[in-house]
């Protein structure tokens, strides 16, 4: 799901904007579908929380025969906090010859019954 305000897109815009925002509390999943497959030697991600507290998990997978089957290529969990960690960016290089799906699952907080919002601020792919 996605708020209205901030579809998914926005997160993958060259120029400055909110990001994507999760219409709701828990898990979520942003799949891009290429057709034709592309190469990928860089993925960054953007992600900024700074009014809560948390421990988010992220997972990055890709399919190169759209979706049968995937290949993860880094899970990963970071703690945010208002009065420290506000913003956590990574950048991942990899070498993917034929992506036919990227898909990423964002947890945001991993404890149990916690009610954080997902968001990604940036997607940049090279």
């Amino acid at each position: 799901s996605e708020s209205l305000a901030y579809p998914a897109e926005s997160a993958l815009l060259p120029e400055p904007s909110a990001g994507w925002r999760a219409g709701g509390p828990g898990p979520q999943t942003i799949r891009l579908h290429f057709n034709p497959p592309q190469r990928l030697t860089r993925i960054r991600l953007n992600f900024i929380e700074s009014e809560i507290e948390r421990t988010q998990e992220y997972t990055l997978r890709w399919s190169r025969d759209y979706g049968e089957s995937f290949h993860e290529i880094v899970r990963q969990q970071w703690n945010f906090s208002p009065h420290g960690a506000t913003c956590e960016m990574e950048d991942h290089y990899v070498e993917l010859p034929s992506v036919t799906v990227l898909e990423l699952k964002i947890i945001p907080d991993i404890r149990i019954g916690a009610k954080a919002v997902a968001s990604l601020a940036q997607w940049r792919l090279a």
